[in-house]
C-alpha cells in the first residue's frame, strides 16, 4: 500500500516556474514506478511525465518536453516535477501517481496507476 500526498502548487505568472513535490509513504516507493498527471476544468485526465522504479527512465508528453523534469529521491520517498516556462495552459490540478509495474507500454494511461494523490492545483496567469 502506497499513499502519495502532493504539494508545492500554487499561482505563479507566465514564464515562471514551480517544482511540485509528492510524498510518498510506504516501504515499497524504490520499487514503483512513478507519474505525474493532470486535469484541467473540463478536460480529460492527461499524462504529463513518468519515470522508472530506478530513476533510470523517463517519458514526458510532447506539450511539457523541454521544459518540465520529473525526478526521484528514494532516500526521501519523493518524487519531483520541475516545471519551467510555464504557460497558461498548464493550469491543472496536478497527480501524482504510482505503480509496481506501470513503466511499460501503458505508462502514458492513468488506468495503469493504482495509487493516486490527491492532487495540487497550478494557475499559471498570462
Amino acid at each position: 500500500q502506497v499513499q502519495l500526498v502532493e504539494s508545492g502548487g500554487g499561482l505563479v505568472q507566465a514564464g515562471g516556474s514551480l517544482r511540485l513535490s509528492c510524498a510518498a509513504s510506504g516501504r515499497a516507493f524504490s520499487t514503483y514506478d512513478m507519474a505525474w498527471f493532470r486535469q484541467a476544468p473540463g478536460k480529460e485526465r492527461q499524462f504529463v511525465a513518468a519515470i522508472n522504479w530506478s530513476g533510470g527512465s523517463t517519458s514526458y508528453a510532447d506539450s511539457v518536453k523541454g521544459r518540465f523534469t520529473i525526478s526521484r529521491d528514494s532516500a526521501k520517498n519523493t518524487v519531483y516535477l520541475q516545471m519551467n516556462s510555464l504557460k497558461p495552459e498548464d493550469t491543472a490540478v496536478y497527480y501524482c501517481a504510482a505503480d509496481p509495474s506501470a513503466y511499460g507500454s501503458g505508462r502514458y494511461f492513468g488506468s495503469h496507476y493504482n495509487y493516486w494523490g490527491q492532487g495540487t492545483q497550478v494557475t499559471v496567469s498570462s
